[in-house]
C-alpha cells in the first residue's frame, strides 16, 4: 500500500474545504500539457477546483482550471504530486509531506518490482 488511508482522507477533507486552491504547474507538467494541447500557452499558476482520491494507483487527483494567455479556459486532471504550492498556504506543509511520502513509496515499490 502506497498511501495511508487515514492521512489521505484527512488531507482530502482539508483540500476540499480550501477549494479553489492556487497551485503552481511544475515545468515537466507544463511540457506534458503542451503536448496534449499544442499551441496552447500554459500559465505557471492555476487553480485547483476539485480533488478526489484515485486509490494507490493515482493518489490525490486535482482538476486544474486556468485561463491561458490567449483567454482560452481549460481544465486538466493531474496528480497532486505534479504541482507546487506557495509555502505560505495553510495546507502547504501537509501537501508537501504527502507528496514526498508518496513519491518515496512509489520509488521504493518500483525498486522491489524492478
Amino acid at each position: 500500500m502506497i498511501d495511508n488511508p487515514k492521512q489521505v482522507a484527512d488531507l482530502l477533507e482539508k483540500l476540499q474545504a480550501a477549494l479553489p486552491l492556487p497551485a503552481i504547474i511544475i515545468p515537466r507538467l507544463a511540457a506534458t500539457l503542451r503536448e496534449q494541447k499544442p499551441g496552447m500557452s500554459i500559465p505557471r499558476e492555476c487553480q485547483v477546483t476539485w480533488v478526489t482520491y484515485a486509490g494507490d494507483e493515482g493518489g490525490i487527483m486535482c482538476q486544474l482550471s486556468f485561463t491561458a494567455e490567449n483567454g482560452e479556459e481549460d481544465a486538466f486532471f493531474v496528480s497532486i504530486t505534479h504541482l507546487d504550492f506557495d509555502p505560505r498556504l495553510p495546507l502547504a506543509r501537509e501537501i508537501a509531506a504527502y507528496q514526498q511520502r508518496r513519491v518515496k513509496r512509489i520509488r521504493r515499490q518500483d525498486r522491489r518490482l524492478g
